[in-house]
């Protein structure tokens, strides 16, 4: 009789085991080698959107466009609505570079006409409380002694930082704007240092002419500015506007838009072909690209923002085949893309530590099985 119940309470001690582990096992996350990348499609005949932002109150994507006076947000199903429509701007004018200020509730938008259009270029700041009504539009100024005419500014990429001031690159004459909160326009800096480098043998001829491009704000007191013609990186003074290079192990050749993840301070630079993962360890003296992705170079990303969860997007906005006009009357183009991007890098270290955590969590169930079986014993010689 003793033997039978010793017989059952191991029998049933295993199988009490068996399901323990099945739980441990089942509820511990297991690696997948499959990419779970967020592809958002969206259509509007003829956008070429060439500037994207992410709005976190609205949870939403906003995209520019090449050739109308319209922005769009575009949602996480590819659900595409017009936010602003802005008669005042002029006719096939570029909206570029897209920031949200967060703090106001504003879209902040770079606006550039290129030729054969008169020249043009403003930054346009629009409530997102109340439809998209626009705020100002501040055109900005030129170089004392400049001939538009003859070279135009192009105003490019913007920033904001916390008290409502951007900062708009000017990628034709290698200098910063800044534009306060109530619209007031100034040059902000000329330093000697955006025209030091030389023009990377690489560069493709479409970009050789395109100096300052995208740019980020850093809330300890300065910007970050990347350089497309040239591959650098400049650190730049908010208070002062006085720059400096950045020390880099590789140099980020024709770079177009820019953004940070708030988590751990990462700065993403996209280019047509790459996403560039940059990290610094002394507030940007030097930095470090850590990691790199090739992207759909016919899709041509033009721009990189970070959405919910520090979940990275690119722009598939087409823009050449939009310059170009490479398409008969009615045909332009209407469907385009934000794609999700990741680290490879990132994504293996995360992988490691989910085997760490498995592996913890067998050697856990192992010592409880020993421990557990040791009781059993005593027990069945207590009963014996």
């Amino acid at each position: 009789m003793k033997a039978n119940m010793s017989s059952t309470r191991s029998s049933r001690s295993s199988s009490v085991i068996s399901i323990i582990l099945a739980v441990v096992l089942v509820g511990l996350p297991i690696p997948s080698s499959s990419t779970n990348r967020h592809v958002i499609n969206f259509r509007s005949p003829g956008l070429y959107p060439e500037g994207l932002a992410y709005d976190p109150s609205g949870q939403h994507f906003i995209v520019g466009s090449l050739h109308s006076r319209t922005i769009h947000s575009v949602s996480d199903a590819g659900v595409i609505q017009t936010i602003v429509s802005d008669p005042d701007l002029p006719e096939n004018a570029t909206i570029l570079g897209l920031a949200v200020d967060s703090t106001n509730r504003r879209l902040l938008a770079a606006i550039h006409s290129a030729a054969p259009l008169p020249p043009f270029s403003a930054l346009a700041a629009y409530d997102l409380r109340s439809g998209g009504r626009r705020i100002f539009l501040s055109p900005l100024p030129s170089l004392p002694g400049d001939d538009e005419d003859i070279a135009r500014d192009v105003a490019n990429d913007v920033a904001v930082d916390y008290k409502g001031n951007a900062y708009v690159t000017n990628s034709a004459k290698n200098f910063i704007w800044k534009v306060d909160r109530d619209g007031a326009a100034s040059i902000f800096s000329r330093s000697p240092v955006f025209n030091s480098q030389p023009v990377a043998a690489d560069a493709d001829a479409g970009f050789r002419d395109c100096g300052l491009n995208g740019i980020v704000y850093i809330s300890k007191g300065y910007l970050l500015v990347v350089q497309s013609n040239t591959g650098k990186m400049f650190k730049v003074d908010e208070e002062t506007g006085t720059a400096r290079l950045v020390l880099l192990n590789g140099d980020l050749v024709a770079a177009d838009g820019m953004a940070r993840k708030r988590r751990d301070g990462t700065i993403l630079v996209v280019s047509q072909k790459k996403l560039w993962f940059l990290k610094s360890q002394d507030s940007w003296s030097e930095g470090v690209i850590y990691d790199e992705t090739d992207l759909d170079v016919e899709g041509f990303a033009t721009a990189v923002t970070v959405a919910g969860q520090d979940r990275i997007y690119v722009l598939y906005g087409r823009v050449v085949e939009g310059i170009m006009g490479n398409y008969k009357e009615g045909e332009a183009r209407e469907l385009f893309g934000i794609e999700e991007v990741s680290s490879e890098k990132e994504s293996g270290e995360d992988k490691i530590w989910l085997y760490v955590l498995i592996g913890f969590g067998f050697a856990y169930f192992c010592i409880w099985r020993f421990q557990m079986k040791k009781l059993i014993t005593n027990m069945d010689k207590k009963t014996s």
